[in-house]
């Protein structure tokens, strides 16, 4: 019975024993978890204050300086080239008073005419509320379509001769399935309220009258990118019957067209036109929060593709 009892004692020590070892290896791991966890949120905080801190559009101490805003890929409301971007950097830009002028550098083969057409607007404001403050496009590979749109509100717009300029028109793309449709057995069953309603839906035949609806809507576009153009660039526009056409040219015969007034880059126009050779960029940029934001509403858009986009509409491209 001694030695039942020894028996019995030793095990029931080796489970508590057991126990308690498998208890800290468990307390050990939830503590790196929260350690972990900490480490994350801190990191994420200090992120956020560089994002802030890092914004150069507090400007210098004393002397002026150019500020530098980009204007860099499609122009469209869900890219960082949107109105809200720009605009709000415009604004930053001529509310600093260390600012001596403006270079909106672009790179850019154009995007949404609304878009454009809103910092289009802006910057004639803003130019109309600080004439003393010269705003300038300098263009790097390529300013066309919804690029010129803006950059036509500029004082003067400088390009490198190897830059594409122009694309002065307007496009509405998509696709037709009917007889791929046909070549597989399949039947489009669309029913719409309105006779209207499917107004140029791929998987049906073509509708001339919508046809004709679409072209004159872009007409319509293109008659106000075309008088944009022609307030902007004044007596400096040699006008042909190309112009106008959706071409695009070089910088060099950019500046003989009268689309573009010379050869220049960021710095020779701080350095040279504006006389301020310091340049402060006043980019809005796309912090962590942002893009935290933007990755939890593309899940969210995801759990219900009904509500997505249907195509990307007129584009001045």
């Amino acid at each position: 019975m001694s030695e039942l009892g020894n028996n019995w004692e030793r095990n029931v020590l080796e489970k508590l024993a057991l126990s308690a070892i498998q208890e800290q290896r468990r307390t050990r791991r939830w503590g790196i978890f929260f350690k972990l966890l900490t480490f994350a949120y801190l990191f994420f905080l200090l992120a956020m204050v560089l994002d802030i801190t890092g914004d150069s559009s507090d400007g210098l101490a004393g002397g002026k300086h150019t500020a530098l805003i980009e204007v860099k890929g499609v122009i469209a409301a869900d890219s960082m080239a949107n109105a809200d971007n720009l605009i709000g950097s415009l604004q930053d830009a001529y509310k600093d008073k260390h600012t001596a002028g403006i270079i909106l550098r672009v790179n850019s083969p154009g995007g949404s005419p609304v878009q454009a057409g809103l910092v289009n607007d802006e910057i004639k404001r803003l130019r109309a509320l600080h004439p003393e403050i010269p705003l300038h496009v300098v263009v790097e590979d390529m300013c066309a379509s919804g690029g010129y749109f803006i950059a036509a509100a500029a004082d003067n717009i400088y390009v490198n001769k190897a830059s594409i300029v122009g694309s002065i028109g307007v496009l509405m793309d998509g696709f037709g399935f009917t007889g791929t449709m046909d070549k597989l057995g399949v039947e489009r069953r669309l029913m719409t309220a309105g006779e209207n309603k499917g107004f140029m839906d791929p998987f049906s035949p073509r509708n001339p009258k919508h046809e004709a609806f679409t072209k004159g809507l872009l007409d319509d576009i293109h008659q106000q990118f075309i008088a944009v153009v022609r307030e902007g660039r004044g007596k400096r526009l040699k006008e042909t019957p190309e112009m106008f056409s959706g071409l695009f040219w070089t910088g060099d015969k950019a500046i003989a067209m009268g689309l573009a007034d010379g050869i220049g880059s960021v710095d020779s126009v701080a350095r040279d036109i504006i006389k301020a050779e310091t340049v402060l960029d006043f980019t809005a940029r796309e912090n962590i929060a942002d893009r935290l934001a933007k990755k939890l509403g593309a899940g969210v858009a995801s759990m219900f593709p009904g509500f997505g986009a249907q195509g990307e509409g007129v584009v001045l491209r």
